[in-house]
């Protein structure tokens, strides 16, 4: 495990060493859209999917009982956070069917992860405005697309279309937990799709609090 690899490792585990108990209570609330990607996902049989920033493994269950053909897999850089989801995982006897492993959304290799180069599905859900290196983070998950793949992603928008008072508020209480919306979201997808020879859908949720994302192969 590279320094920097170690550093936000290190960070995660602190910030969600006890918030990870309480974690999917008080997040779902806020973090609209989830359930709508999950839902559009729509993978072949035996497809094989994979969540970049998987943390308590919530949504991983949801997408194996969801789409029982599909082998799902997840990674996370936060120990703590891959405990909680290997048991959530376990609890739901799902364990066959769902593999975690720890990895740095940077960086990660699918194939010393997993041992598959390639994805028909990866889905990104409220981690870019976790991550500083979120533009790495795209690259990455493009790049293990399966021919006919798609990337969905789903995080918090720039709430152009919500009363004036609401944005600074909800931007200053993110900021406490190091979470930074990203208002080039969209044009860097758009030049991703560009360079890639992807297919762009692009939208705004909620009057423009989430934006959701679907690159297609």
């Amino acid at each position: 495990m590279s320094g920097t690899c170690f550093g936000a490792a290190a960070s995660m585990d602190r910030m969600y060493r006890h918030q990870r108990f309480i974690y999917d209570v008080t997040r779902k609330p806020y973090l609209l859209g989830r359930d709508a990607m999950i839902a559009q996902l729509a993978p072949p049989a035996g497809a094989a999917m994979l969540e970049i920033g998987c943390g308590t493994g919530r949504i991983l269950v949801h997408v194996a009982r969801t789409y029982p053909r599909a082998r799902v897999y997840g990674f996370d850089v936060s120990a703590a956070m891959l405990t909680t989801a290997a048991t959530s995982i376990a609890a739901a006897g799902l364990a066959s069917r769902v593999e975690i492993a720890a990895a740095d959304a940077t960086s990660f290799d699918p194939v010393a992860l997993f041992g598959r180069p390639a994805f028909d599905r990866v889905f990104i859900s409220y981690v870019l405005s976790m991550i500083p290196g979120w533009r790495d983070v795209l690259g990455q998950a493009i790049a293990c697309l399966a021919p006919g793949g798609s990337l969905h992603v789903v995080d918090f928008g720039q709430q152009r279309k919500l009363p004036g008072w609401f944005r600074p508020l909800l931007f200053h209480w993110l900021d406490l937990f190091h979470v930074v919306p990203r208002a080039d979201l969209e044009r860097e997808l758009l030049f991703l799709a560009r360079r890639n020879g992807l297919h762009l859908d692009y939208r705004e949720l909620y009057r423009g609090y989430a934006d959701y994302a679907v690159l297609t192969a």
